[in-house]
């Protein structure tokens, strides 16, 4: 008597595959990236640890930020180093664009995909910023390789559908840094399907900008202090209050995937 051999679509193993890691990258804490004025701002809700960053610099004018496993994201973040150390090396530092690296990233996530019997569970977000608000871009890659040029405010990870809705009606062009950062809290913070409104202390954020100003490297990491330096002089000038009506405590900053 023969067996039946066992037998999956190709449409189906794609299916599985694409709900498993949308599971694993929706269980993870949110990031948040947003243009201003003078740059792009990155925020991450990274409350569990102060080193094991989700936001990081890649390149001179690049930034990279990803949600999801940590390992997998953190092998992407070093293989995409690598690549633009390379490729500024062999030819110039100009050569090096956030285009070029997420299609980079693109092509790994896509083969990971479509070959290997687990996909990445991991989403990521390529941004350089450029000499004006209209040359900085943004792009989002996905964990099937799947490649997205966005535009002003993006968010992955978490509950991303309704933070995307919040941030597009609320992003607008021109907004200043305390504008952009107070935007990213509560939108943050807001209400979801899976948890109530909440407080969100300065503490449990991991924040960081592409400072077009600056002359090279223009990556920089914004500790809580400062943060609740930006809020406060938004609300001395009539903006929006800090968390909680005050000026948000202080304390450490960054973490892994939760």
């Amino acid at each position: 008597m023969t067996a039946t051999p066992f037998y999956v679509s190709p449409e189906q193993v794609m299916q599985d595959r694409a709900d498993f890691a949308r599971k694993g990258i929706g269980r993870g804490r949110s990031v948040l990236v947003l243009g201003y004025d003078g740059g792009i701002l990155f925020v991450a809700d990274n409350p569990s640890s102060r080193a094991l960053h989700k936001i990081s610099e890649i390149y001179d004018r690049i930034g990279f930020a990803a949600v999801g496993k940590y390992n997998e994201f953190e092998n992407l973040r070093v293989a995409g180093i690598r690549y633009a150390d390379l490729r500024g090396y062999s030819y110039d530092r100009s050569d090096v664009t956030a285009r070029a690296l997420a299609n980079a990233y693109a092509q790994t996530l896509g083969t990971v995909f479509t070959q290997d019997q687990k996909p990445y569970e991991v989403e990521i977000v390529v941004a350089e910023v450029g000499s004006d608000a209209d040359a900085d871009q943004i792009y989002r890659i996905g964990y099937d390789g799947s490649v997205a040029d966005e535009h002003g405010a993006i968010a992955i990870g978490g509950p991303y559908e309704q933070l995307n809705e919040a941030l597009q009606g609320r992003w607008r062009e021109g907004l200043s840094l305390a504008e952009a950062l107070r935007l990213a809290i509560d939108v943050l913070a807001a209400p979801t399907e899976d948890q109530p409104a909440r407080e969100l202390p300065l503490s449990e954020l991991e924040v960081a900008v592409l400072d077009r100003s600056r002359p090279r490297r223009v990556f920089r990491r914004l500790p809580p202090e400062r943060l609740a330096g930006e809020l406060g002089e938004q609300s001395a000038s009539g903006g929006p209050q800090a968390p909680g009506g005050s000026q948000a405590p202080t304390g450490p900053d960054h973490d892994e995937e939760g």
